[in-house]
């Protein structure tokens, strides 16, 4: 515009200055970007000029991560992918039309997964997620990891072996034989703040290296993972897909989260990602370090959030408080006397709120401490003690349903991926569960919760309380495998979805349907 206006003013001045500027020669015009013509841009107060020399002194310090994964593979009588993305890489995997030729029994392939880590010592300990590093479920069979690789930016290759892990935080140690390596430290994750400049490094879809840059968008951010770890910082930085387990910095070039996960209705970036806060890490790292046991806090019971419904029943303010579903027998929580339809309000004197839920607060609290707890039982304060207990192993909660936040028919903490892919929330079918539906204690699938009235699910007639047993013809027990199973079929370019769902007694029948915002 300041061009435009010169232009206007030269010709008000009058004709022989019009005339010098008609006539002046092509030859004397200049590229727009040409050195001089364009002014120095300022950046604004407090934003930087260029992401550069960060970049260049933290990235050396990032890692590639790559596994060896033995899979189990299932045979199948019949392709159940024929005439799907699938097909061929059915078949790679040895799956043949009748069995294969093999009656049935399981075959053993390689696969291959990434991830990202970063260096936090020269003698070379590296901090990366658990889920980079270890196998499970998949959807042909089971992998186990058989080798780690990580590779620096020099491309230098080592063998890792893992220190230490942790299944509840997602996160892990890994040790390389190497010495004097570039490395960086942890931060004060406390410190940030909504709108603070941070910069992501990772190994996006095995790309190598790559740096990326946004804001923090949330703290505190809760994604359904429910547990002591669901308490992520929220950025617009791009990350996706082999980005997981790289560091997340600020302008300082200290880490203050570990990136982990991303809200993804397509599988890309788009504009939403998660990192585990370095608050919740180190502990967690340092212990791991030490080849410790994580030790936790634990109540021993099963909890709701106050939802609007609850809450106005209730004549609760709705954000505020946890709902106790259940009570595990032989607990610190029955054993202070705490009983089912409790709302928990505060635990030793810190509010119980959706940014502190009862779990992460009695998960960081001293195991054997006494603490007082405040709830309302029937419209009436009161305040009990517990003694804290130790949370016991992750195997054990699965077996005997108690996890704290765990899910009951109904519940909330459904992850969203599921709701906004098919319209369903779940929840997984563990011997409580079923005894609520009044199915057989042994049943094992994932429950309806709650269905998108204009979803194709509720078109196709799915309801709470119905019982999915397997998608895409892959059993699943969990709702980790449902939205795994759900997420394959996405990348593989199908359009809908088959599940088998029971209801109540009846037997179990096949439906089709539609993905959402395909």
């Amino acid at each position: 515009m300041r061009y435009a206006y010169a232009i206007t003013a030269a010709l008000l001045a009058g004709g022989a200055t019009t005339a010098v500027m008609l006539q002046e020669p092509v030859s004397a015009q200049v590229a727009q970007n040409a050195p001089g013509t364009i002014p120095a841009v300022t950046p604004r107060p407090g934003a930087p000029m260029s992401f550069a020399d960060l970049a260049a002194k933290l990235q050396p310090a990032v890692v590639n991560i790559s596994t060896t994964q033995k899979v189990q593979v299932r045979q199948q009588q019949q392709n159940p992918f024929a005439g799907s993305p699938f097909e061929d890489f059915f078949k790679q995997f040895g799956g043949q039309g009748g069995g294969g030729g093999q009656g049935g029994a399981p075959a053993t392939r390689e696969a291959q997964s990434l991830g990202s880590g970063f260096i936090i010592s020269p003698d070379g300990y590296i901090v990366t997620n658990n889920h980079v590093i270890s196998g499970g479920p998949t959807n042909f069979g089971t992998a186990t990891v058989s080798s780690i690789k990580v590779t620096l930016p020099d491309r230098k290759e080592y063998v890792a072996r893992v220190i230490g892990k942790d299944v509840q935080s997602d996160l892990a140690v890994l040790k390389i034989d190497a010495q004097n390596l570039p490395f960086v430290s942890f931060g004060d994750s406390t410190r940030t703040r909504v709108g603070d400049w941070i910069v992501a490094i990772g190994n996006p879809f095995a790309l190598g290296g790559t740096v990326t840059a946004g804001i923090v968008s949330a703290i505190h951010r809760s994604i359904g993972n429910s547990g002591a770890y669901d308490r992520y910082l929220q950025t617009d930085a791009a990350i996706n897909q082999g980005n997981s387990g790289g560091p997340m910095f600020d302008m300082a070039g200290n880490v203050v989260g570990i990136n982990t996960a991303i809200y993804s209705p397509t599988g890309g970036n788009v504009g939403i990602g998660f990192a585990i806060p370095a608050e919740q890490a180190k502990p967690v790292i340092d212990q791991l370090m030490k080849g410790g046991r994580i030790k936790r806090g634990y109540l021993g019971v099963g909890i709701q959030p106050m939802t609007e419904d609850i809450a106005a029943g209730l004549g609760l303010p709705k954000d505020r408080g946890e709902i106790v579903a259940r009570v595990e027998p032989g607990q610190p929580a029955e054993r202070s006397g705490i009983r089912q339809g409790d709302v928990i309000l505060k635990v030793n004197g810190k509010d119980v709120t959706p940014d502190d839920t009862l779990s992460y607060i009695v998960a960081n609290t001293a195991i054997g401490s006494k603490v007082p707890i405040e709830l309302i039982r029937n419209g009436q304060r009161m305040t009990l003690t517990a003694t804290v207990g130790e949370r016991p192993p992750e195997e054990q909660l699965a077996a005997a349903d108690g996890d704290e936040d765990s899910a009951v028919p109904g519940g909330a903490n459904a992850p969203a991926s599921t709701k906004s892919a098919v319209g369903l929330s779940l929840v997984t079918v563990t011997p409580e569960v079923a005894r609520q539906l009044q199915l057989p204690p042994t049943t094992r699938g994932v429950a309806i919760s709650d269905v998108d009235a204009s979803s194709d699910a509720a078109n196709k007639g799915l309801q709470p309380r119905d019982v999915i047993l397997a998608i895409g013809q892959r059993q699943v027990s969990s709702v980790a495998e449902a939205v795994a199973a759900i997420d394959t079929i996405k990348r593989g370019g199908l359009k809908s979805v088959l599940l088998l769902v029971q209801r109540g007694t009846r037997p179990a029948q096949y439906i089709g349907v539609d993905l959402m915002g395909r």
